[in-house]
């Protein structure tokens, strides 16, 4: 026999014998610990309690052992707050009080911290064999009873299993993933522990949440049950270079049985492939996520069927709106507007006019145009008619054909001898002359002249009233075809303007300007103040730009008296003096004499300080003097 074990009493058999024959359950409800009497002692069958008991309290768990149903095992929990005693025996009761089974057990010490300085808590399990034990029912306080820390671990281990929020996983496969050792999956190296979903599975089944292994992958302990792969199970990917950091969940609906239902995982919120950026048209998935865009350029490609294409349109503007070319328009003015020519029979390049060339299509030509030219037909001075196009008016001509000015005929006969003694109108007499009157039928005259001026307005030609204006046609369609546009003429103005060609120049910068070496460059007049600096007043000065050579002119005052006197520039001369004048004045005689003034050497070399030196008799100087300081 093993030195330390568990066995059923005497009393505890004979209890389980009559529980099985009455078909009752066996019910255990509590635990008792013993010091043995004070020492190490093994326990009989025959024993009906403890040596001596030092603490009971109600069982904190029974159940059978996973890969033995014939075993039992009980725990129990002493709490901290009691001890200072050995433990070397325990034993389980039933709810009668029988002792149904005796442990000997390890002597261990259960301190209690008012008497040892130290407490714990105290976990005895027990393990015993029944061939009844599925008859075995475990009675307890819950309010009383203590959960052991494994089985509090194990019940939330188990319990978050079932939860459809599972640990992040560390990659998702892309493709189908062969279940055995350590791999390359979506970019990243996976190896022993690394948790892995499976979504793309030739084999639905074997989708899943796995954990990858030297040797056969296992499925992870939160999903390898089908109480826990349950509709709607969620799990983040924290890494891949397609499916990193995306949230994936389960869309197969219940009931599912793990290793046979096929299981379909689709992406909830992550990558789509579709790169960042601003689109005009979008596909989106039954997520609402963006998985792909475009740019079009067209109609078509934004899907719109009820509108007119760009040829059409344009079909539209050149037939429509705009006049299509060859319409012949009449304009009461000298010059032709833009698009059109005048009807003036003058030859014209097919290379510039396209488009009225293919329309004419020749048929004013009279050859001697010359190769790739045209004819226009000749409206000056012209009546334009409608073409008789089968009426039956105007029979026999031809589109674009012209006529000469006719007149419709006019006849009438006189028959016999005539005794016209009057006319009017437009007819007169002629033919005899004869004076006496008044006339008879003998004396008459015997004809008429017709005239048609007496009575109303003749010409040259036949004509209705009319307003003369310049026919022309259209030739080109400006937004389509406006033909070749001869622009040698403003070649020469694209080019470099220079003293004596005209053309374009770039503005000049403050940097080219101040430099001063660039000919091919303009100055706007910003720039040419830029460096000018001018104080107005009776101490003033002019500052040249760097540009102009960077030379100062200053003037101003200095006491006149006599000796040596110095005054302050304006501003001080950055690089020194060339030049200093001075002269001496009153207001009333502008010179007085027996005095001279110049300026001394030392004063000549201060760059901030002119000093002039004053000769003559005491009393003899004027209040002031006045200088001009040139320098740079």
């Amino acid at each position: 026999m093993a030195d330390y074990y568990t066995l059923l009493t005497n009393a505890g058999i004979a209890y389980e014998t009559a529980c099985k024959a009455a078909g009752t359950p066996i019910k255990l409800t509590q635990i008792s610990v013993g010091d043995g009497g004070g020492s190490v002692y093994n326990p009989a069958a025959t024993a009906t309690a403890l040596k001596r008991e030092v603490w009971r309290g109600p069982l904190n768990a029974l159940f059978q052992d996973e890969k033995n149903p014939s075993w039992l095992l009980a725990e129990v929990t002493i709490p901290p707050d009691v001890g200072g005693w050995y433990v070397r025996e325990a034993g389980l009761w039933t709810d009668t009080g029988i002792l149904y089974a005796i442990v000997k057990y390890p002597e261990s010490f259960k301190p209690v911290l008012a008497t040892s300085g130290s407490g714990k808590e105290f976990y005895i399990r027990s393990i015993f064999e029944t061939s009844n034990a599925s008859l075995v029912t475990l009675l307890i306080d819950d309010t009383v009873v203590k959960a052991t820390r494994a089985w509090v671990m194990s019940y939330l281990a188990e319990e978050l299993g079932k939860l459809d929020g599972k640990q992040s996983v560390r990659v998702a496969a892309t493709t189908n993933v062969v279940l055995n050792g350590a791999q390359q999956i979506d970019g990243v190296a996976v190896v022993a522990g690394d948790r892995v979903l499976l979504p793309s599975q030739t084999l639905a089944k074997d989708n899943g949440l796995w954990v990858v292994a030297n040797g056969d992958w296992q499925r992870a302990n939160d999903a390898n049950t089908s109480g826990k792969v349950t509709p709607g199970v969620t799990v983040m990917v924290e890494e891949g270079t397609a499916n990193g950091d995306s949230l994936w969940h389960l869309t197969t609906n219940a009931p599912i049985t793990l290793g046979t239902t096929a299981l379909t995982f689709k992406m909830l919120a992550g990558r789509t492939g579709i790169a960042a950026g601003t689109y005009k048209t979008l596909t989106v998935d039954e997520y609402g996520r963006a998985t792909g865009g475009a740019n079009p350029q067209t109609l078509a490609g934004f899907g719109i069927k009820d509108s007119y294409t760009k040829t059409e349109i344009e079909g539209m503007i050149a037939n429509a709106s705009m006049l299509p070319v060859g319409t012949i328009v009449a304009f009461p003015g000298a010059t032709p507007p833009v698009g059109f020519l005048e009807l003036d029979n003058s030859v014209k390049s097919a290379a510039l006019y396209p488009d009225l060339n293919a329309y004419l299509a020749g048929k004013y030509n009279k050859g001697d145009e010359g190769a790739g030219n045209f004819r226009l037909p000749d409206g000056r001075g012209e009546f334009l008619r409608g073409w008789d196009h089968g009426r039956g008016v105007d029979v026999g001509r031809a589109i674009g054909s012209s006529q000469v000015d006719t007149l419709q005929n006019i006849t009438g006969n006189f028959d016999g001898y005539l005794d016209i003694t009057t006319a009017s109108g437009a007819f007169s007499l002629n033919n005899m002359s004869i004076s006496s009157t008044p006339l008879n039928q003998k004396n008459a005259y015997h004809g008429v002249s017709f005239d048609a001026s007496k009575v109303a307005r003749t010409s040259t030609e036949t004509r209705p009233r009319n307003l003369a204006v310049m026919w022309c046609i259209k030739a080109w369609n400006a937004p389509i075809n406006q033909g070749n546009i001869d622009i040698a003429a403003l070649a020469v103005l694209a080019q470099q303007a220079s003293e004596i060609n005209q053309g374009t120049a770039k503005v000049a910068t403050q940097t080219q300007m101040v430099e001063g070496s660039d000919d091919a460059t303009i100055v706007t007049p910003k720039k040419l103040r830029w460096g000018v600096q001018i104080q107005k007043a009776t101490n003033g000065y002019i500052v040249f730009p760097s540009w102009l050579g960077g030379m100062i002119i200053q003037w101003g005052t200095v006491n006149g008296t006599i000796g040596d006197q110095s005054a302050l520039y304006p501003i001080a001369f950055p690089n020194g003096v060339f030049q200093a004048v001075v002269s001496m004045g009153d207001k009333t005689t502008g010179v007085i004499a027996g005095i001279t003034l110049y300026a001394t050497a030392s004063g000549m070399t201060s760059k901030t300080t002119l000093t002039v030196r004053s000769t003559g008799t005491d009393g003899q100087g004027a209040s002031s003097a006045r200088y001009i300081a040139i320098g740079h």
